[in-house]
């Protein structure tokens, strides 16, 4: 029997379950650009090129190789139901097999085609965990803790342990190796890795005229894309990031530095979460580095809990929490988001460092989206579906189940600690420590209020005055509001006279 094997755009790689037994000779591969997608937001353009390019090289990829492929391209009012109309009239199939899509909303409207498509929905295979595993686990928990997710899967997986169920070196975390400041660095003779970025083919190239032409008005611009879009360009970037940063990777993870975007991370998740490398295959690497002696264990370490911890417990809570877990508001932060977020134009030079990076780039590493960015919408008291909304705009590697967890769980405290038993709260001596951002800004991060104070430091303090009640309960916080609680009524009166004035001009 003829079917249809249909791919969407972040279900590229060699895991696809739909994929999986297709007959070459038989069968057809079926893709479509809805515009109902793409311009569900005004999503960067970095992202938009990956997203279209990655897309059609796959498929260019499948021609070449003799299989038979129906692509439905960009076009107004291209959607999923007219091109699915279209291809079943022009090709006869009687069965539709698509891998599980990544996203509510997706899944939620291929649900909905299945009661009038022949369509077969199969479990997908992109992630190390099944979605019902980790529902099981998780179910009926009052919280989640990540460490108790992380041990598991190393355990099941046996991702750097030992014959007898033990982690290596009898450690599960390396945390205490892994949190080199800016002052560490400089004394380290402020070693750096060289990146080398991809160029744009042919078919890059038209994909970016396409973008600038159809997405004019987003944020970002299409010129000077610089990552991998196809299997084979990603296993490249994946070996040159263990052959030339994995060892550097741990002890410098958290540093930030003006002039220098990528240190020694990797900037595989825009890859990985298009399906064009599995973890599997990213953790193995890795461990097989550091087995053959050309990478430190707490540097692979550091890299495995990303993977293996953090992305699988994203997507964990994402299908476990989901319809709902977007609407969360747990601290009834009410404020909008500023303006600056779309211009970069701000005086505070953490901000703006990080937020031009993301315009120009598409791209900034997770501790500058969490202790810059993340740190300031949660201090301000943004709102959280607008600082959802943005995350989902700027960053090439964002998806919804990416960034529902990650910034209303992790970033904003907004479900109430259900993933995140303390708020990621900080004033300037983190930025201070872990970057050289502080050097080139206006705002003096000794100043702990008024007008040459870093919004930092009274921010602050005025955010857990106004959840005072709230975390008075919370034992990892204790130290603050023991903190807090010895300032004078002066010192709280300028706190929140600070705060108050400063939220006021943005």
């Amino acid at each position: 029997m003829k079917r249809t094997i249909w791919i969407l755009g972040d279900q590229l790689g060699p895991d696809n379950a739909a994929l999986a037994g297709a007959r070459k000779k038989e069968d057809v591969v079926f893709f479509v650009e809805s515009e109902r997608g793409l311009k569900k937001l005004p999503y960067q353009k970095k992202r938009l090129v990956l997203l279209l390019s990655a897309q059609r090289h796959l498929a260019a990829e499948l021609r070449l190789a003799g299989w038979t492929v129906d692509y439905h391209a960009l076009g107004r009012g291209v959607t999923w139901e007219s091109a699915l109309s279209a291809h079943l009239k022009r090709h006869q199939t009687k069965r539709i097999l698509l891998a599980a899509p990544n996203s509510y909303d997706e899944q939620a409207a291929a649900e909905k085609l299945a009661k009038k498509f022949p369509l077969e929905i199969v479990p997908t295979r992109q992630f190390l965990l099944p979605r019902g595993e980790f529902i099981a686990w998780a179910e009926g928990k009052k919280s989640l803790l990540m460490e108790t997710h992380y041990r598991r899967v190393r355990t099941e997986f046996g991702f750097l342990m030992t014959a007898d169920g033990k982690p290596v070196d009898d450690r599960w975390n390396f945390d205490e190796e892994n949190r080199k400041t800016f002052r560490d660095w400089t004394k380290a003779g402020r070693p750096l890795a060289e990146v080398v970025n991809e160029k744009p083919d042919k078919m890059t190239k038209e994909v970016m005229a396409l973008v600038e032409a159809e997405f004019g008005p987003n944020p970002g611009s299409a010129e000077g894309f610089w990552l991998p879009v196809d299997r084979a360009g990603a296993l490249r970037w994946l070996e040159r990031f263990v052959a030339t940063r994995l060892a550097g990777f741990g002890p410098w993870e958290d540093l930030m530095v003006e002039g220098d975007e990528l240190l020694f991370h990797a900037v595989i998740s825009p890859l990985l979460n298009l399906g064009l490398l599995t973890p599997r295959e990213c953790l193995e690497r890795a461990i097989a580095a550091y087995e053959k002696g050309k990478a430190p264990l707490a540097s692979v370490e550091g890299f495995v809990r990303q993977i293996a911890g953090w992305r699988e417990f994203v997507n964990g809570v994402y299908w476990l929490k989901m319809p709902d877990y977007e609407q969360v508001n747990g601290l009834a932060a009410e404020r909008p988001l500023p303006e600056f977020f779309y211009t970069g134009q701000t005086e505070m030079n953490c901000l703006g460092q990080c937020l031009r990076q993301v315009l120009g780039t598409g791209y900034n590493h997770h501790i500058q989206r969490l202790m810059v960015l993340g740190n300031f919408l949660l201090l301000a008291g943004v709102r959280p579906s607008e600082a959802l909304r943005w995350f989902n705009e700027m960053y090439v590697d964002a998806h919804d189940w990416v960034m529902a967890a990650n910034v209303l769980g992790m970033v904003l405290h907004a479900d109430g600690g259900f993933m995140a038993t303390k708020p990621y709260a900080a004033g300037s001596g983190y930025i201070t420590r872990m970057s050289n951002y502080c050097a080139g800004c206006r705002y003096k991060p000794e100043v702990k209020t008024g007008p040459e104070a870093c919004p930092f430091n009274y921010l602050y303090w005025d955010f857990y005055a106004r959840h005072e009640q709230r975390f008075a309960r919370n034992p990892r916080i204790g130290m603050a509001l023991k903190t807090l609680a010895k300032k004078t009524p002066a010192d709280r009166k300028a706190i929140a006279e600070s705060a108050r004035v400063f939220l006021g001009s943005i």
